[in-house]
């Protein structure tokens, strides 16, 4: 078969109830494209029965493909495998909740055939809890403060990037993997595509209050160094402030001899106080280092446990440790 001139991926983990609409909408939405396309679904270690679901999928229709992972490697990871297997000249990542209607796939072509690189969605409202949308607003906003590069607010990982773009991205060699980031860092003509965010179609979210903290934290440190800077600042500050405190002492002790700090409380606040910020200090240059030790293990991202539809490829960063 002809490279496909699309190719849509699609990470799965224990999605089973979702899984009979999401493929019924993705196919829908294919039939209204011209060209040929290919469908990568990326089986993140499910253990619900997916697996065979997606199987049923293969066997139905050819252009379907399936990568399946040894165990659960993480969203991220699953997305930067299914990347690999792609050979069409525009590749879209949608997620398999349903989160990212699958209708939005013509919009993205269309941007794509006006000659942009990477056409990314942007949440414009979201069907989630109040807490949750408050997080996310307040942490989009920090890390485009923060960041050293240009990640476009209430944006994530569903998008459309060009054939160069994936290939750029499939060469880089991070373990910590922040696809969005990776995918603005790259450059070249973007933009953004407006849309609604769904509620999950069923079962329960896969991104724990853990892993989107985890996913956060690799998004604030592998594209900013501020953190760092911010605590060498407070690091100043604090000895600033802790001198100028010391010469008031002092100061009052030279002209007032009688004059002495009454009781330990102020005392014990102090050391409780400073002691906390060294300890936030040393956590946060912690996970900087923890982030080079991986980096240095030079581990492969993921480890494919079965193909259906595909061929191992040469580059995969499942068994390429020189990568």
């Amino acid at each position: 078969m002809a490279n496909p001139s699309i190719s849509i991926v699609v990470p799965i983990f224990n999605e089973a109830e979702v899984l009979p609409l999401l493929n019924e909408r993705i196919t829908a939405t294919l039939a209204s494209i011209t060209g040929t396309h290919e469908i990568i679904f990326v089986n993140d270690g499910s253990n619900d029965g997916s697996s065979d679901i997606l199987k049923e999928f293969a066997r139905k229709n050819h252009h379907t493909k399936i990568v399946s992972l040894s165990r659960n490697f993480g969203h991220q990871i699953a997305v930067s495998a299914g990347l690999q297997y792609t050979r069409g000249d525009a590749v879209i990542v949608i997620d398999g909740d349903l989160q990212d209607p699958p209708e939005v796939i013509p919009g993205f072509i269309q941007k794509w055939q006006e000659g942009y690189d990477v056409v990314y969605g942007v949440r414009k409202s979201r069907k989630e809890g109040l807490l949750k949308k408050t997080l996310y607003f307040s942490y989009y906003r920090l890390l485009k403060m923060f960041a050293e590069i240009d990640i476009p607010i209430d944006s994530g990982d569903c998008c459309l990037m060009s054939r160069k773009v994936v290939d750029i991205l499939n060469s880089l060699p991070e373990r910590h993997r922040f696809v969005r980031g990776l995918r603005s860092w790259v450059g070249f003509r973007q933009t953004g595509m407006e849309y609604d965010r769904d509620k999950r179609y069923a079962g329960e979210a896969k991104y724990t209050f853990y892993k989107l903290l985890k996913l956060g934290l690799d998004g604030m440190l592998a594209f900013s160094g501020y953190p760092l800077k911010i605590a060498l600042a407070m690091g100043f500050t604090i000895s600033f402030m802790s001198l100028c405190y010391a010469s008031y002492l002092v100061y009052k002790r030279l002209l007032f001899s009688e004059y002495h700090v009454p009781g330990w409380t102020t005392l014990a606040v102090g050391i409780t106080l400073f002691g906390g910020i060294q300890l936030i200090m040393l956590g946060l240059l912690g996970e900087y280092l923890v982030r080079v030790y991986d980096e240095s293990k030079r581990r492969p991202l993921y480890i494919i446990d079965e193909l259906i539809g595909l061929e191992k490829d040469a580059t995969d960063l499942s068994n390429n440790p020189s990568l």
